[in-house]
């Protein structure tokens, strides 16, 4: 069995999050507020939670965003470490930039950008069983084409590593979660771009590498997109994906203690509704996300939607499959659908009318 605790964490923070915009234009995509907390909160809980300790965060795009809320780490009992890319370097880049960090001979590699609920002991002790020079944490999806594929032997050892093929042999896809012998990171090439899925676990595995693959069929979502960001933000509010931050919290709704909710205002489907955040008489939140400061007014109704930080949505409004931006302001009696981003500080005034992306 590997010790939890002599096992180094590395979470890869540094991506700009462009599917998710307007909402990251200011903030890091692992920054958003997730079921009331910053994402990447849940991810550090879980990694806490499993007896690792010693953090390194590999970050790029607003760095310094991470720092000024965690800190050293000592307040979630870790201690985090920061190493800034001052240019992209891609996965396997940004793998081995952190090498000098590195303080054993394990080390446990996260994409920042995915929900999981493996049990990440269990991945630990596959690594040590199988003895691998890396082991891929592997999940069964009903769809792999848009994933990397990789089939498996009956002893768990990886064949192929096939990133995003129209006829995957296998519905087993990278799960983003990897386990390195250090001395296998020292070997990545360093101060360039490098794919760790394109490049380092296929020369893996030509060169005779033991790579192993740990399957299981455990929660998993990537949270790049807009609708998958709100069903992963209700799934943990609802207890259907795991966060130690949530013991206890489940339920249809997860509500701030400084928000106001006004009487009659219903709160269904995972919704989750940020610090100070202002809901009128009437209104419906249905498995939405509400940042910080939003204010929604009387008899408003928000269905399947990400309202980031100080916007407010008119009275008797209709927002449905909408991203709306920092500062927005949705006009009394708007209809948004399918799909609209409303950029931040942008005003629509009150009307009657019905907006769309086809409109």
């Amino acid at each position: 069995m590997v010790d939890p605790s002599s096992t180094d964490a590395v979470i890869l923070v540094g991506g700009r999050g462009t599917r998710l915009r307007p909402l990251t234009v200011n903030t890091p995509k692992p920054m958003l507020p997730t079921a009331g907390f910053p994402f990447l909160s849940h991810l550090l809980a879980r990694i806490r939670e499993a007896g690792i300790t010693h953090v390194i965060l590999s970050t790029s795009f607003k760095a310094e965003v991470f720092e000024e809320y965690f800190g050293n780490g000592a307040d979630i009992g870790l201690e985090i470490e920061y190493v800034v890319e001052e240019e992209a370097l891609g996965t396997g880049g940004g793998i081995r930039n952190v090498y000098d960090k590195l303080r054993h001979d394990n080390v446990m590699v996260f994409n920042g950008d995915v929900l999981s609920g493996a049990n990440l002991v269990d991945i630990l002790d596959t690594h040590a069983s199988h003895d691998s020079d890396v082991t891929l944490h592997l999940v069964r999806v009903p769809d792999p084409r848009a994933y990397g594929s990789v089939p498996t032997d009956a002893d768990d050892n990886v064949l192929e590593f096939l990133e995003k093929t129209e006829d995957p042999p296998t519905d087993q896809i990278n799960a983003g979660c990897y386990v390195f012998k250090r001395e296998v990171i020292e070997r990545i090439p360093a101060g360039r771009v490098v794919s760790v899925e394109r490049e380092t676990f296929p020369g893996l595995l030509s060169s005779g590498a033991k790579v192993v693959g740990h399957v299981d069929t455990s929660y998993w979502r990537d949270m790049g997109r807009p609708d998958d960001f709100v069903q992963g933000s209700s799934d943990l509010v609802r207890g259907i994906a795991y966060s130690p931050l949530l013991k206890g919290k489940t339920g249809e709704s997860y509500v701030d203690e400084s928000a106001g909710i006004a009487g009659g205002v219903i709160l269904v489907g995972g919704t989750a509704i940020g610090r100070g955040v202002e809901v009128g008489a009437g209104s419906r939140i249905d498995d939405s996300v509400l940042f910080e400061g939003v204010t929604v007014e009387p008899g408003a109704i928000v269905k399947n939607s990400i309202i980031a930080a100080g916007a407010t949505i008119g009275a008797n409004a209709r927002i449905t499959d909408c991203v709306i931006g920092e500062g927005a302001v949705i006009g009394a009696r708007c209809e948004l659908m399918g799909g609209m981003r409303v950029w931040p500080g942008v005003t629509i005034p009150d009307s009657g009318v019905r907006f769309s992306p086809d409109a």
